[in-house]
C-alpha cells in the first residue's frame, strides 16, 4: 500500500461536481485498471462545490483506501481552475486526467500508460464525433474554426482533456502561473511530444451533465481568449467589414425610400444589429483577456480549499 508521503508512478485526477451517483463507481473502475499496471498509484478527487453527497462518498472511499485523496473547494471555481489545481497537486511521474461520469472510458488507461512509458510526454484521448443537436455541433465547429484561424498554436479537435501527461509537462504549465489555465491549449504550447488515442465517447453512466449551454459557451470563449493573440486585431478587421456593410445598407435604405419599399428598412436594421453583434462579441473576448491580466496581477489562487483528505502535511 502506498504511503501518503511516497511518490507514486501514476496519479489519476478526477474533477467532480454533484457526481454522487458516479463517484464510487469511477474510483472502483480506475483502481481495477491501475492495479494490474502498477502497485504505485494515487487517485485524487477534487470536489468543485458539490451540493449533493459527493464529498461524503469520497470521504468514505478515502477512509478505506489511503491511495484515494480528496480536495474540497469552498465553492465552484469553474471548469478550468479546479481541474488544473488538482493536476498541480498530483505527485505521480505520469498524471492522468479523467471525467467522473464515465464519458472518458477507464478501459483506455492501460493504453495511455503504455504509450507514456514508451517515451511520449503527452497522450491525449480524442473522441469520435457523437450525434448532438445541430446548434451544439455548429457552435463546436465554429469554436474550432476560430481557434484554427486566429490561434497562435495548433489545436487538436475533439481532444477532451482525457489523457496522460508526464510530470514535467504539468510542472511547466504550473510555472506559467496562469490565473485560469486552459490546459488543453497549454499542453500543445509547451512543445512536448504528443500522441493521440481515438475512442468512442459513451453516454454518462448516471446523472445529468453539469455543463449546460452557457457553461460550454463560456469554456469556448475562454479557449479563444487563451489561444489567440490574433483576436486582439480581429475587432479592427471586422470594424472595416461592418463599416462597408453599413454603407451598402444605407444605399439600400435610400433606394427603398425612393421606391417606397418599406421592408428594406428591416434589412438595414438587421445589418446594423449584425454589425454591433460582431463588435460586442470580440470586445467581450478582449474583456476576458484584460480580466486575465488583472487576475494575474492580483495573484488570486486557482481555488480556495475547504478541506483535504489523505494528504501528508508537507503536500
Amino acid at each position: 500500500m502506498l504511503s501518503p508521503s511516497a511518490t507514486p508512478e501514476i496519479s489519476v485526477v478526477i474533477p467532480c461536481l454533484n457526481e454522487e451517483e458516479n463517484a464510487a463507481a469511477i474510483a472502483n473502475a480506475v483502481t481495477k485498471q491501475l492495479e494490474p499496471l502498477t502497485d504505485s498509484f494515487e487517485i485524487i478527487f477534487i470536489d468543485n462545490g458539490s451540493t449533493d453527497g459527493t464529498a461524503a462518498i469520497v470521504r468514505n472511499l478515502c477512509a478505506r483506501d489511503a491511495r484515494i485523496r480528496l480536495i474540497i473547494n469552498t465553492r465552484n471555481f469553474g471548469q478550468l481552475r479546479s481541474p488544473a489545481h488538482a493536476l498541480f497537486q498530483a505527485r505521480g511521474r505520469g498524471i492522468i486526467g479523467i471525467a467522473a461520469d464515465f464519458q472518458d472510458p477507464p478501459e483506455l488507461i492501460p493504453e495511455l500508460v503504455q504509450r507514456w512509458r514508451a517515451g511520449t510526454d503527452i497522450v491525449l484521448g480524442v473522441s469520435e464525433t457523437k450525434k448532438t443537436s445541430p446548434l451544439y455541433s455548429s457552435l463546436r465547429k465554429l469554436s474550432y474554426d476560430l481557434q484554427r484561424k486566429f490561434g497562435d498554436y495548433p489545436i487538436i479537435p475533439n481532444a477532451t482533456g482525457f489523457g496522460i501527461y508526464d510530470a514535467k509537462v504539468i510542472r511547466t504549465i504550473r510555472e506559467l502561473n496562469e490565473p485560469e489555465p486552459f490546459v488543453r491549449g497549454l499542453l500543445i504550447e509547451t512543445g512536448y511530444t504528443i500522441d493521440t488515442v481515438a475512442f468512442k465517447r459513451p453516454d454518462r453512466a448516471a446523472g445529468r451533465s453539469k455543463n449546460g449551454f452557457f457553461a460550454l459557451l463560456d469554456f469556448a470563449l475562454s479557449a479563444l481568449a487563451y489561444s489567440s493573440k490574433g483576436l486582439l486585431r480581429a475587432p479592427l478587421y471586422f470594424s472595416f467589414i461592418a463599416f462597408a456593410a453599413t454603407i451598402v445598407s444605407m444605399l439600400g435604405a435610400a433606394w427603398s425610400i425612393v421606391w417606397a419599399q418599406n421592408p428594406r428598412m428591416w434589412m438595414f436594421a438587421a445589418l446594423l444589429e449584425f454589425q454591433f453583434g460582431l463588435l460586442f462579441l470580440f470586445l467581450g473576448i478582449l474583456g476576458v483577456q484584460v480580466r486575465l491580466i488583472s487576475d494575474r496581477t492580483r495573484g488570486m489562487p486557482l481555488v480556495i480549499e475547504r478541506e483535504r483528505v489523505n494528504f501528508a502535511p508537507e503536500d
